[in-house]
C-alpha cells in the first residue's frame, strides 16, 4: 500500500511514562486505520514510535495530524494525573 511513509518518535524521561502514552494511544489502532493508511505503535523502554503507511499524502497528513493530537491529549491527560498525585 505505501507510497508514503513517516516514523514519529517520542522519547520520554521513563519507561514507565512512554508505557502509558503508548497504552492510551494503542487502543486506537484499527479503530481509525482504513484502506489508506495503516499505523504501527511500538515502545522501547522510554521510546514510543508510531510508524504511518499511507496510500498517498493527503492521507499521511490526515493521519499524521490525527496521530500528533492523540499523543498530545495523552501527554497532557498524564500531567494532569501526575500533578493530581503530587498535589
Amino acid at each position: 500500500m505505501s507510497s508514503h511513509d513517516a516514523t514519529l518518535e517520542f522519547d520520554y524521561e521513563t519507561a514507565s511514562r512512554a508505557r502509558l502514552v503508548a497504552e492510551s494511544v494503542a487502543r486506537e489502532i484499527g479503530e481509525i486505520d482504513d484502506d489508506r493508511s495503516r499505523t504501527t505503535i511500538e515502545r522501547d523502554g522510554s521510546l514510543v514510535r508510531v510508524e504511518i503507511d499511507a496510500a498517498d499524502v493527503i492521507a499521511l497528513r490526515a493521519a499524521l495530524n490525527t496521530w500528533f493530537s492523540l499523543i498530545d491529549v495523552a501527554e497532557r491527560t498524564a500531567d494532569i494525573g501526575d500533578a493530581v498525585l503530587d498535589g
